[in-house]
């Protein structure tokens, strides 16, 4: 059977999805790849006469059910025609099922995922990636406009920018737990969110990329992070040949688990091909058996926010060593300020030092 990846766009109101789909059409297009796109099935749903703001309990719960069906029928019968493609091809989701969740309680969507004969578990498995482009609402308000979508409902005044953050996170909390969920920045130049977008997917089809290092910096932690995203994470390096990185990782959240293997290999001084799949927990206990003999395990936990549009993962160290701390920027590029919160104190600049990175941290003393 074809290997045909199955990614997911979403991102709270405003951030600029639809440019993105077209930009990723005429990219992959170019490069010899059939591009599937599955429409948001919420906004065919509203033009057709859905409320989803209605206060009719049972017109609501039959309106979302259908939702989730279509979504699961359309992404379904997209997969079959791509399956009788000759060249390569990639389906691309505009949002996916588990961005239904996000408003509803989840005692809602439980009921509704039980009757569809499904669950949260299984609905995140079925895509290898979940990019998520932060709404220009965080961090880029001068762009927030609501004129570009009939649908939306959030106002471009500061309660609508509000009420747009606060969407943008509950579509994240929808998602996490996905393996392979990327949060792509605001960026003063759009260009450069969506230039992170064929980045991101590029790597979930193994193309080659240019190696670009993320800032790092040591910090101290001076108060509260307003809602993060906390996960427990252990990290264990496979016996691999020379340049090549091969790492196990056990992420967990609220006490569920997920499992991948993941492969870096240089082919170049300055391209490397990096390949990511979800394992399951048996799979993971067997390849630790060839868990390499000069590292050690890497335990940490990890803090994922949002700060003025750009997003970060802090770094709390338990094993091998348990008095550091290390932030580190994803996808602020090289020309663009870092803004750093209040609540962190930064230390020292590790950027680019070899010290820190995970694969020399876990290295036998």
């Amino acid at each position: 059977m074809k290997d045909i990846k199955r990614i997911v766009l979403t991102g709270g109101p405003c951030a600029g999805k639809t440019t993105a789909l077209v930009r990723i059409i005429e990219h992959f297009s170019s490069h010899g790849f059939k591009v599937f796109t599955i429409p948001e099935v919420p906004t065919l749903f509203t033009q057709a006469g859905m409320d989803y703001l209605t206060d009719n309990k049972r017109f609501f719960y039959e309106g979302e059910k259908a939702t989730l069906e279509i979504q699961l029928a359309l992404e379904d019968r997209f997969l079959r025609m791509a399956e009788q493609c000759t060249e390569p091809c990639i389906v691309v989701c505009d949002r996916g099922t588990m961005d239904i969740s996000a408003y509803m309680t989840p005692e809602l969507w439980e009921d509704i995922t039980t009757a569809v004969g499904t669950n949260t578990a299984e609905l995140r498995a079925r895509y290898d990636a979940v990019l998520h482009l932060v709404s220009a609402a965080d961090g880029a308000e001068q762009f927030y406009t609501t004129s570009n979508n009939a649908s939306r409902n959030e106002a471009a005044d500061e309660r609508g920018l509000q009420i747009a953050r606060m969407l943008d996170k509950k579509v994240i909390d929808a998602w996490t737990g996905h393996p392979h969920l990327r949060v792509i920045n605001n960026h003063v130049d759009f260009d450069k969110k969506l230039n992170r977008v064929l980045k991101e997917i590029s790597n979930v089809l193994a193309l080659p990329q240019p190696i670009q290092e993320e800032r790092k910096y040591i910090v101290e932690l001076k108060g509260d992070i307003p809602s993060p995203i906390t996960s427990d994470i252990t990290q264990t390096y496979l016996v691999a040949e020379p340049g090549c990185e091969v790492r196990l990782r056990r992420r967990g959240w609220d006490g569920k688990y997920v499992y991948v293997h993941t492969t870096k290999k240089r082919i170049s001084e300055r391209e490397q091909i990096e390949t990511e799949r979800q394992i399951n927990k048996n799979l993971y206990l067997s390849l630790l058996q060839q868990a390499d003999p000069y590292r050690q395990t890497i335990h940490k936990i990890r803090k994922s926010f949002i700060w003025k549009g750009q997003y970060f993962e802090l770094d709390d160290y338990k094993q091998p060593i348990d008095d550091l701390m290390i932030l580190e920027t994803k996808g602020i590029t090289e020309d663009e300020t870092v803004k750093f919160p209040p609540f962190l104190h930064v230390v020292k600049d590790i950027t680019g030092n070899d010290d820190y990175y995970n694969y020399n941290i876990a290295l036998k003393r």
